[in-house]
């Protein structure tokens, strides 16, 4: 990798995702170098800084944009604030890497004391859909990269399943995955005005992520398009509320969900007729799980990623990890 140029990036965030980010970049890359990071709080993006050798900290993002010599922004916030940052960041020039999920409905514009749970999921559907457009448009008219963080689709088990299905030749009639753990650790997640929807949405993005692209995969490898959602049914619910958990004297699970789901599950219908099965939950002990199933008319594929980072686990050899799977 040598004889490239280095990349700059600024991270935006000093939360939990942003801690995954200082360890993600020198593990997959030594041509990528975090230079800044800025926070809300200046004294905890100095405290990032410390922990992981970043120059410079701020305690406002536009200094970040103003910066020339920053190439990308890492977008580690709120899902409220995907939008407003990264059409900022593409007018000042900045390629964007945006954290999951790309873009939600978060109520902006309508009064703060808005019931989400009251608002049509058609009005939802328009409001996220306009807010990815704006982003897209942002980037096309500046003419920068906007790139979705999405990890499973990397990880080593669903690389190498896609290297067995497409070995096997069988069709993928059926996926079943999920991620869970005992709640979130930002206060941000219980609340729907800062995060667009609770589990499903911020967990299941992850195993949904992966069946689109297995099927796309499979699609494009039978007739050269990817095979597509064709209907989605979901149901969600917040289990904290049962009576009985309420009266126990001691939580063990996350608690304090303001109006936004700690479970769900998502059946999705794919254009060939076939299905995935996604789950969620906030509501389970023992650290967090993600696992995916692939069932094909040949063979069966399980997946389980470990609770270790996958970076650090192929560092500091990144050209074996670009290697054995990224290419």
């Amino acid at each position: 990798m040598s004889g490239k140029r280095r990349v700059n990036v600024a991270v935006i965030g000093a939360g939990f995702i942003a801690e995954t980010r200082a360890r993600a970049y020198p593990a997959v890359s030594h041509d990528v170098r975090i230079v800044a990071v800025a926070s809300r709080s200046k004294e905890r993006a100095e405290a990032y800084a410390r922990r992981h050798g970043v120059p410079d900290a701020y305690g406002d993002y536009r200094e970040i944009l103003a910066r020339r010599d920053v190439d990308l922004v890492d977008l580690c916030v709120p899902n409220h604030l995907h939008r407003p940052v990264t059409e900022e960041a593409a007018a000042a020039g900045k390629h964007i890497v945006c954290a999951k999920p790309l873009t939600v409905f978060d109520g902006h514009g309508r009064d703060p004391q808005t019931d989400f749970r009251a608002v049509s999921r058609a009005d939802m559907l328009r409001a996220a859909v306009e807010n990815a457009d704006a982003m897209v448009a942002a980037a096309d008219r500046a003419r920068v990269h906007l790139m979705y963080a999405e990890n499973w689709v990397y990880a080593p088990s669903i690389v190498k399943a896609g290297r067995l299905a497409a070995a096997a030749g069988g069709v993928i009639l059926e996926m079943r995955g999920g991620e869970c753990h005992s709640g979130s650790h930002s206060p941000y997640a219980k609340e729907w005005r800062y995060t667009g929807g609770g589990a499903l949405l911020r967990l299941g993005a992850h195993p949904v992520g992966a069946m689109l692209h297995l099927k796309r995969q499979e699609g494009v490898r039978r007739g050269g398009t990817p095979i597509r959602p064709r209907a989605v049914v979901a149901e969600v619910g917040d289990l904290t509320r049962t009576e009985a958990f309420r009266q126990e004297e001691r939580h063990w699970i996350g608690t304090g969900w303001v109006d936004v789901e700690n479970w769900g599950c998502l059946l999705i219908t794919f254009e060939d007729g076939t299905r995935g099965t996604v789950w969620a939950s906030d509501a389970v002990l023992g650290g967090m799980e993600s696992a995916l199933e692939v069932f094909l008319s040949n063979a069966q594929i399980k997946c389980k990623m470990e609770q270790t980072d996958l970076l650090r686990a192929y560092a500091p050899d990144a050209s074996v990890f670009e290697k054995e799977y990224l290419m």
